[in-house]
């Protein structure tokens, strides 16, 4: 008798887990349900249209403390199919890769369409059936099976695998079913900042800022972005990222601290004291003295500083240099709002992580009921991570499914 497995959700983890599922077991019908038009739309688009698929740390004990939520969970997981071992798949199955200097990995062609033709044409080879426009309305148990209802007609399943991201309609679905929903708030932001000190110079780099938000333990370092709008960068990312919950519950109205340099305030001090003596007969405002600090950017702080443009080192009061240095290390910054990507985003919340046994990525709940990617309260910081949680959750409930 040929078992009948459904998975929800036309993305990477479900198409990663049909050509798993399809490659290993030729009496299997494996069907995918996708909501929209077209499948595989979020990869398409990840990494600016270059498809970061995952990252080059290979150590699972490194590699969860890229997920604010879930790196728990997925430390097994990690040791079963980890990154070393996506490079592999995908390498076996004739997709060129490349590590970038920041441990990105990358397909060798610089084109997300080559993921999505290499799922397209894999799911097609492998007789994976793809039904597009089916936006599923809910889930039954029948007998010992599930009845998938959709907008253009119904669909027994002997196993479920639910791959759909952050969906409230499914997670609806999935509660009715008798799992616990943690709410969902967005993860991965820039921050909206309205300061004149940054007013005029969108496009800065600070390659080794450091940020804390003030009175909490929150802090992440790393580049930082200045925008049109306030601040990016890895560092805002990974400090929305972490702090996601936090900031959602002040409504995203924060107040930031911005060590442009992340060296301590005595250092600073004594720097900047050197700096008055050894360039005594520069100005001040012509020429940033640190290599990290764009000039632009030390333009900015003289200004703010009421630094005038003829100022000369020497001439520089006690005050010019304490406020110099708080510009340089503990700058303050009122946060009102966030930006998100318009089709990049990622949210935390999700089926609750107790409920699913993450050896098989099955419900403890309800047998053969399964997920994986971003319908759990899993998400990452930049890098590959989402991604290459995708993969894993999706080869873990995929060998769970061959094997039962």
């Amino acid at each position: 008798m040929t078992k009948k497995v459904v998975i929800i959700g036309g993305g990477a983890a479900g198409f990663f887990a049909a050509v798993n599922i399809a490659e290993m077991r030729n009496d299997v019908e494996v069907i995918i349900l996708e909501k929209s038009e077209q499948v595989l739309q979020k990869v398409k688009i990840s990494g600016g249209g270059r498809c970061n698929i995952t990252n080059a740390c290979q150590d699972p004990r490194e590699l969860v403390k890229f997920y604010p939520r879930g790196g728990k969970e997925l430390l097994g997981p990690f040791y079963t199919f980890g990154t070393k071992e996506t490079q592999e798949w995908f390498e076996n199955r004739g997709i060129e890769l490349k590590t970038e200097d920041d441990n990105r990995v990358f397909p060798a062609s610089n084109s997300s369409q080559t993921i999505v033709d290499f799922f397209v044409y894999s799911a097609k080879e492998l007789g994976v059936k793809v039904f597009v426009q089916h936006r599923v309305a809910t889930i039954l148990r029948k007998n010992q099976q599930f009845e998938v209802i959709t907008s253009k007609g119904n669909f027994l399943a002997d196993t479920v695998l639910i791959a759909t991201g952050s969906n409230n309609r499914i997670f609806n679905i999935i509660n009715t079913l008798g799992h616990q929903i943690i709410h969902t708030v967005p993860s991965l932001f820039t921050f909206e900042i309205d300061d004149v000190r940054l007013k005029s110079i969108p496009g800065i780099v600070a390659a080794k800022a450091k940020i804390k938000i003030k009175n909490t333990a929150f802090e992440m370092d790393g580049p930082l972005l200045v925008t049109h709008w306030g601040m990016s960068g890895p560092a805002i990312l990974k400090l929305s990222a972490f702090a996601a919950r936090y900031l959602a519950e002040v409504n995203y109205y924060i107040d930031i601290e911005v060590n442009w340099l992340n060296k301590s305030e005595a250092f600073i001090e004594s720097e900047l004291k050197n700096i008055k003596v050894a360039s005594a007969k520069k100005v001040i405002s012509s020429k940033s003295p640190f290599a990290d600090i764009p000039n632009r950017l030390w333009m900015q702080f003289c200004a703010y500083c009421n630094i005038s443009e003829s100022k000369i080192w020497a001439d520089a009061s006690k005050i010019d240099l304490q406020n110099l240095g708080v510009e340089l290390v503990k700058a303050t910054y009122k946060v009102t709002g966030k930006s998100t990507f318009k089709d990049e985003f990622v949210m935390c919340g999700g089926v609750d992580l107790k409920e699913v046994n993450f050896k098989t990525m099955e419900s403890k709940i309800i047998p053969n009921l399964y997920f994986a990617g971003e319908v759990l309260n899993i998400d990452a910081v930049t890098g590959g991570f989402n991604f290459q949680n995708a993969w894993t959750g999706a080869y873990l409930a995929a060998q769970s499914i061959i094997q039962s």
